[in-house]
């Protein structure tokens, strides 16, 4: 059985679609001192039951308040005896909060993760999370991070033609996902791939670094990072990647949160295209150069192909980040 929350309805149409059902049916009721209530109404005892859920801020509910809902409701699920409870929340929340840089700080992630552990989860699925190890440390329960290389290099594939391709990693705690998404491409292409590196430094909310290390001269250049916020990171590895000698840049991010100040940012002509998921739909773009040049491309393949295998007891190393 799959259910979708409200928020995330569109994209779990999508995700039956793929599955060949339909969405299990379930109440969300509001109420006036701002609690409320949510339930499943088709029966699912002894069922295998998935919940999507994307767990980003707006429109019209916080991210808190989303992850209160979906745990409310996979705690519910439990009590009417569900054999076996899937949260996929395919953009995870505080997911980027995942150690301490300052004394004091919280690990959000793993309070988080306890939280899903509390509920009664069995196992977690998020896609292109921020940090593979950390979350997979976080959490008790089985996790899955799935990988947005497959959708986001299908795309690629149409923006470009036999030109030299070169991957480019904004920032080196970025290496690992590029690295995986040019082995992806290069396997598509059937032909070399180039890498490169931008050097990225953050302290007190400034952003330093000037070091760009690879062989990018005459080379379209996909500059690959798991979400963009503002744009300011993307922007800076173009721009050095163009320095460079890059022909052009395309950008490539699994979840585009697109928050105030990326319509001016992001306008900049270093990036010529962007390609994002619609695990986060861009409500924060309105019409201009922005949304022009955004390529969106649906992530519910990836994700029913991961129900269809976790149902099945099927492998799903092909789909996950490795």
């Amino acid at each position: 059985m799959l259910f979708a929350l409200a928020g995330s309805d569109e994209l779990g149409r999508s995700v039956a679609a793929k599955l060949d059902m339909a969405l299990a049916a379930h109440e969300e009721r509001e109420f006036e001192d701002g609690e409320h209530k949510i339930r499943p109404l088709d029966p699912v005892a002894g069922a295998d039951v998935y919940v999507l859920h994307s767990l980003h801020g707006g429109p019209r509910a916080s991210a808190n308040d989303k992850l209160c809902r979906l745990l409310f409701f996979i705690a519910a699920l439990r009590d009417a005896g569900a054999a076996r409870v899937t949260a996929i929340a395919p953009y995870l929340c505080y997911a980027r909060k995942d150690r301490r840089t300052k004394p004091n700080d919280p690990v959000t992630t793993r309070y988080v993760a306890a939280l899903f552990e509390a509920m009664g989860t069995d196992i977690v699925v998020t896609l292109e999370v921020h940090n593979e190890a950390a979350f997979e440390n976080a959490f008790r329960c089985r996790t899955v991070a799935l990988s947005a290389a497959p959708v986001l290099v299908e795309r690629v594939l149409q923006l470009v033609g036999d030109e030299p391709l070169c991957v480019v990693s904004p920032d080196l705690g970025g290496g690992k996902r590029a690295e995986l998404f040019r082995e992806a491409l290069e396997a598509a292409v059937g032909r070399p791939v180039g890498k490169a590196f931008a050097e990225k430094h953050r302290s007190a909310g400034i952003v330093s670094g000037d070091l760009f290390v690879g062989e990018v001269a005459g080379a379209t250049c996909i500059v690959v990072d798991d979400l963009v916020s503002t744009g300011g990171t993307l922007v800076r590895a173009a721009r050095a990647a163009l320095v460079g000698g890059g022909r052009r840049v395309i950008a490539c991010v699994a979840h585009g949160l697109f928050m105030a100040g990326a319509s001016e940012i992001l306008a900049d002509p270093a990036i010529e295209r962007i390609v994002a998921t619609d695990t986060v739909p861009p409500f924060r773009l309105g019409s201009g150069a922005v949304r022009d040049k955004l390529d969106l491309v649906s992530a519910a393949p990836l994700i029913a192909a991961a129900i269809g295998r976790l149902h099945d007891n099927r492998p799903l190393t092909d789909l996950m980040v490795s």
